[in-house]
């Protein structure tokens, strides 16, 4: 048997990894500036996560919702105590895709209503509605098109506003920053003109935290720079520092009921003790704040190189733009200066997503190669 060939593959084979850093079976080391799709958010193989995972596989690995976990409640405490929505509800799952869905499912469920609307250059997931709510057409499936989600003009509140006159709007999802879009930000009036629109028409608004969230953007969740409360949070990547875990923060007015959601490996022993050690960390390092200082730095540094076209971000999410394609320009990084980079659905940008607790000293190695490279591609 032979692996079903979807990803394209860096030849590379990493061995080992620690704090920002990872080496290769060849004993060559990479700065990872991109954190596998930003799910490394307090560094590779901190000490206290692989403690506490080891601890935790010692005594019970797994076992169904049916019975009593505690672990979830010391989850759900310290999440509602460091995000801020304590009296919120937690639902466990396993992947951001995941989430999504269980969060538009759970609007629906709520308001009897069945369309929802997402914006251009989004992107959701990869399951059926989520990947219907993603924007991107070379990734859904016939089986997954429906009339169900509407598409509408990123950071327009004219339109959103026209469209749910029209429609009973069941959810509006929007990403606390656009990843895979480009690191598009919506504006904090946009996000506040969503949440004053679902309350007039009776919609739920869905933020998808699955990449923003988690002390990422400075805050916890990057909405919280609006102000505005949404009903539904959606979390993943960063939440398990690379162990599958995920969940759906939920407003107290929407009521559970037996059977309503459900998963057989959400919110298990090792998932719940990997979530935890991640909050541990970030509370005890104050990584949100080295996040949003450490960010900065970058982007002012990145925003003294003539050849960068724009640069967007909020703390440790950071896209930047140059006047060309840049795969050619993270190939260099990688090969030659031995720097992870990520690429987004435009072309001509690059992403930042490292772990949380990022150096300066660390971003000054990334300056220093981004430059030569730069600069020996122009020359040329």
């Amino acid at each position: 048997m032979r692996l079903f060939d979807v990803y394209p593959l860096f030849n590379i084979e990493p061995v080992k990894a620690e704090g920002s850093y990872l080496w290769d079976k060849n004993g060559i080391k990479y700065l990872d500036l991109y954190g596998g799709h930003a799910v490394i958010s307090i560094g590779h193989s901190h000490p206290h996560y692989v403690k506490l995972l080891s601890e935790q596989l010692s005594k019970i690995g797994f076992y169904s919702n049916s019975v009593k976990i505690p672990l979830q409640e010391e989850l759900a405490n310290k999440l509602g105590e460091l995000s801020g929505y304590n009296n919120y509800q937690l639902f466990l799952c396993n992947s951001g895709a995941e989430a999504n869905e269980n969060a538009m499912k759970l609007a629906s469920f709520h308001n009897g209503r069945k369309k929802i609307i997402a914006f251009s250059k989004s992107f959701h997931g990869r399951t059926s509605a989520a990947v219907a709510a993603t924007d991107d057409p070379a990734i859904v499936a016939p089986l997954n098109k429906t009339d169900n989600i509407l598409i509408l003009p990123f950071n327009d509140a004219a339109a959103l506003e026209e469209e749910m006159k029209k429609n009973d709007i069941a959810a509006v999802i929007i990403e606390g920053i656009q990843g895979v879009g480009g690191v598009n930000i919506p504006s904090d009036e946009f996000l506040r003109h969503i949440k004053i629109f679902c309350d007039k028409y009776g919609a739920l608004m869905i933020a998808d935290e699955v990449q923003s969230g988690y002390g990422r953007s400075g805050k916890f969740f990057a909405h919280q720079y609006s102000g505005v409360q949404p009903h539904i949070i959606t979390i993943a990547k960063g939440m398990g520092n690379g162990f599958p875990v995920a969940g759906v923060l939920i407003h107290p007015d929407i009521q559970p009921r037996h059977s309503l959601l459900g998963t057989t490996f959400g919110g298990n022993y090792l998932a719940c003790t990997a979530a935890i050690a991640v909050l541990d960390v970030i509370k005890k390092e104050d990584l949100i704040q080295n996040a949003w200082v450490v960010g900065n730095y970058m982007m002012e540094q990145l925003r003294k190189i003539k050849a960068i076209k724009a640069v967007r971000g909020l703390g440790l999410m950071i896209g930047f733009d140059l006047e060309g394609p840049c795969a050619e320009i993270r190939k260099q990084l990688l090969n030659e200066h031995h720097i992870f980079t990520g690429a987004s659905s435009n072309k001509n940008n690059i992403r930042i997503l490292p772990a949380l607790n990022l150096k300066k000293e660390e971003v000054d190695l990334f300056i220093n190669s981004l430059n030569k490279v730069l600069t020996a591609t122009l020359v040329k």
